[in-house]
C-alpha cells in the first residue's frame, strides 16, 4: 500500500464559529458537532482567533479512492504506530484516509510504516 507524505505543517483547532471557517484556502478539514467546530488545516492558513489550537502536527494519506468494502486499513496503520508509542490525529474522507502524527514523530511514524511493507511517497 502507498503512503504519500504531506509537505504542510497542520494545525488542529477548534473554532467558535462557522465564520472562522478557511474556505478559501486549498487544503481543510472541517467537522460540526452538537458539542464543537473543529479545524484541520495548514498552519499557515489557521484562522488567528481560535478557542483552542494544537500546532505541530504533519500528515500522509493512503493513496488511492478506498473503497468502503475494505476493512482494517487504518486499524492496521493506527496499531504499528500505536506499538512504536506513536499518537495519530485520524481524518476520513470520501476517497480516503489521512493520518496526522506530531512533527516530532514524523520520520520515525514514516519509517516503521515502511518496515512494515509500505511504499512511501
Amino acid at each position: 500500500m502507498d503512503l504519500k507524505r504531506l509537505p504542510y505543517q497542520f494545525t488542529v483547532c477548534k473554532l467558535k464559529s462557522e465564520s472562522d471557517l478557511v474556505p478559501e484556502k486549498d487544503f481543510w478539514f472541517a467537522a460540526r458537532t452538537d458539542e464543537e467546530i473543529s479545524l484541520v488545516c495548514k498552519t499557515s492558513d489557521c484562522p488567528s482567533d481560535t478557542l483552542e489550537r494544537d500546532d505541530g502536527w504533519r500528515g500522509f494519506r493512503i493513496e488511492g479512492v478506498l473503497d468502503f468494502s475494505l476493512i482494517g486499513i487504518l486499524s492496521k496503520i493506527s496499531s504499528i504506530l500505536a506499538e512504536n508509542k506513536i499518537g495519530i490525529f485520524a481524518v476520513s474522507t470520501y476517497n480516503t484516509d489521512y493520518i496526522l502524527v506530531k512533527e516530532e514523530n514524523f520520520e520515525k511514524a514514516l519509517s516503521v510504516l515502511k518496515d512494515k511493507g509500505y511504499n512511501i511517497k
